[in-house]
């Protein structure tokens, strides 16, 4: 893509607005919107916004910050309001007055990670995301309810699945904006939803899973419905996942994951890749299970992980390996949810795996776990030596603050700033009396 085929495009498309996204610490898409005689402007990184008043960025006296368009991710969107002219994005890396990258991007975090991977021989790293989402009717006045799509569970058809029709649609408008949808589906809850896509390299992931769920929530609402990522939406109901499936790869050699002669033909870089996640799980679950709620989904009884181990099949384990091999030898984290800032998560994750790698003796690799963990004990688990995964974002913040690994990797800046907002999250629901609290304790 170069600055004249993004003209031809814009002309063919009759493109009127240009909207310059970049996500914020939380993982919040941001944007501002430009005509599109402004192009050039943007291209040449002129476009100047507020850092002050976004979530993790930067002091009022610092405010000042520019915009640096990805010219590869130039995109119309489709599902956008054509009346008036049609809508482009470019997601943009953010920058300082001096030239120099913001050091608290998430964006520019991830890449600082997929550098430190190039360092050590590995050329990609490819990412699928799985992300599952609910359906809520909204009311007259626009209201969200909690009242989902239907009452159909885990591959039901219509009639008795109410979002069929929405997923189609999804999926065609996501098929016109260069995505490979690979499935979609009815999930196990009721109006629980999940429309699968073709894996890329982890930087085009992770700006394609927020594209995702843009283009998701917009076509929801063109129909009366919520459509919401939120982890534990609904009691007593499955919960919303995004498993991440990751592979490195490297010129000569394929996917580094597969070893025909290997046991379980899975590579000692596989398994020492696993044992870094495994080693900083705990630490790690504040970027994977960024909120309150995140950890109303990791219990036991919903096929969400509660366990820090490996299993080729066991969906108790906090990663699985798929059944597929040769190219598609992949691991599949469980616990991550749509609610993480996926740069940041995948910076940590990466991070974790090439810790692994680099520092895991050949005798420390940890082995898998075949028994269901469910079914288990609590004594029996210990004897296992396997670590639970936080209960609650608390545990979750004291772990993180102290690990070496992810403010190394997050950099001070971002590191203290997210620890700042996610104690200030834990106090604000700590503090708050709940619907629970009222029902069970107000006539005693």
């Amino acid at each position: 893509m170069d600055k004249n085929q993004i003209k031809a495009i814009i002309a063919e498309k009759h493109i009127s607005y240009l909207r310059l996204q970049f996500t914020d610490m939380l993982g919040d898409i941001k944007a501002v919107e430009i005509p599109v005689a402004k192009l050039d402007d943007a291209l040449a990184n002129k476009i100047m916004f507020d850092g002050s008043s976004i979530e993790g960025f930067v002091r009022i006296k610092e405010a000042d910050m520019y915009l640096h368009p990805d010219i590869d991710t130039f995109l119309p969107l489709s599902f956008e309001d054509q009346t008036r002219g049609g809508v482009a994005m470019f997601i943009c890396d953010v920058y300082l007055p001096n030239g120099e990258p913001f050091v608290g991007d998430p964006r520019y975090i991830l890449k600082k990670q997929v550098a430190e991977m190039e360092k050590q021989g590995i050329e990609k790293m490819y990412v699928g995301f799985e992300p599952e989402f609910y359906l809520f009717k909204l009311g007259p006045d626009g209201a969200p309810s909690l009242q989902p799509s239907d009452q159909a569970s885990y591959f039901d058809l219509s009639p008795f699945d109410g979002g069929e029709d929405i997923r189609r649609e999804i999926s065609l408008v996501l098929e016109e904006m260069d995505f490979e949808v690979q499935a979609s589906h009815h999930e196990v809850g009721p109006g629980q939803n999940e429309i699968t896509f073709k894996y890329r390299d982890v930087i085009s992931a992770c700006d394609k899973v927020q594209t995702f769920k843009q283009v998701v929530k917009v076509i929801a609402r063109k129909h009366g419905y919520l459509a919401s990522f939120m982890p534990k939406p609904l009691n007593k109901q499955a919960g919303n996942g995004m498993h991440t499936n990751c592979s490195l790869f490297r010129h000569g050699y394929g996917d580094l994951f597969y070893d025909p002669d290997a046991n379980m033909q899975l590579s000692l870089l596989c398994k020492k890749w696993m044992t870094g996640l495994l080693k900083h799980a705990r630490e790690l679950a504040l970027l994977t299970n960024p909120i309150v709620n995140s950890y109303k989904r990791l219990v036991s009884g919903y096929e969400a992980p509660i366990y820090a181990c490996w299993s080729d099949a066991n969906r108790s384990s906090l990663i699985r390996i798929p059944a597929a091999r040769g190219a598609a030898t992949r691991t599949e984290m469980r616990n991550v949810d749509p609610c993480a800032n996926p740069y940041l998560a995948l910076a940590g994750i990466l991070a974790s795996g090439l810790d692994g790698i680099k520092n895991t003796k050949d005798e420390d690799v940890i082995p898998p776990v075949s028994d269901n963990l469910f079914s288990l004990s609590e004594d029996r688990i210990e004897e296992l030596h396997i670590e639970h995964l936080p209960e609650t974002l608390h545990s979750a913040v004291k772990e993180f603050k102290k690990s070496a690994l992810l403010r190394e990797v997050l950099g001070d800046h971002l590191f203290f700033r997210y620890i700042e907002a996610k104690e200030k999250e834990w106090k604000e629901y700590h503090t708050t009396v709940s619907d629970f609290e009222l029902k069970k304790y107000l006539g005693r």
